[in-house]
């Protein structure tokens, strides 16, 4: 079943988890799905809103190696950040979460980083927290897996996928998509 959220979300893209540019045509929803009976599962996809310096912060400059460009950042640099997350892929639309963590560039080429985040949601059916742990890129659309939730989403399992969308001056857009699943004994034990 699809419906549309009513809440906002805040999501960083995890700086580099969430940085892969996509078109815009896919609205925010959510499907649920409960497989063989036993499997529950929860997509939806929201957007995350970065702005350098309101919403992500440097908090060491790394070292500029060959072929660092406009999209690369420095070998080492270090983010942290807590950004909003909303329905749709304008900041003023509801805002269903915030997620913060941080993120370390990781490759030469300044593409890759290692980022850890905690997305916090609070949407019409479900409220709560995913942990995610993972490398983004900065101009494709990588995934990240969840490593745990909270609230609904207590033994989750899944991933997300991040990826750019639009970025103008200092704000960058990220569309992440959610792929959630509940294992058996975790339906069991909700009911």
């Amino acid at each position: 079943m699809a419906s549309s959220l009513h809440c906002p979300v805040t999501l960083f893209p995890l700086l580099s988890l969430i940085i892969l540019p996509c078109a815009i045509a896919s609205t925010s929803h959510h499907h649920h799905h409960n497989h063989n009976h036993e499997l529950k599962s929860l997509h939806f996809s929201l957007y995350q809103h970065d702005t350098i310096n309101q919403t992500v912060y440097v908090i060491v400059k790394g070292v500029v190696g060959p072929g660092v460009g406009q999209v690369a950042d420095p070998f080492g640099t270090i983010y942290v950040f807590q950004e909003p997350m909303t329905v749709t892929a304008n900041r003023s639309s509801a805002v269903v979460g915030v997620v913060q963590g941080s993120s370390t560039v990781s490759s030469f080429d300044g593409l890759e980083s290692i980022a850890v985040a905690k997305i916090t949601l609070n949407m019409k059916h479900y409220k709560g927290s995913l942990s995610v742990l993972g490398v983004t890129h900065s101009i494709k659309p990588a995934d990240h897996p969840v490593v745990g939730g909270t609230g609904d989403f207590l033994f989750v399992q899944g991933y997300v996928t991040s990826s750019p969308v639009d970025f103008k001056g200092n704000a960058l857009v990220y569309k992440i998509e959610f792929h959630l699943y509940w294992p058996p004994y975790a339906t069991k034990l909700m009911t």
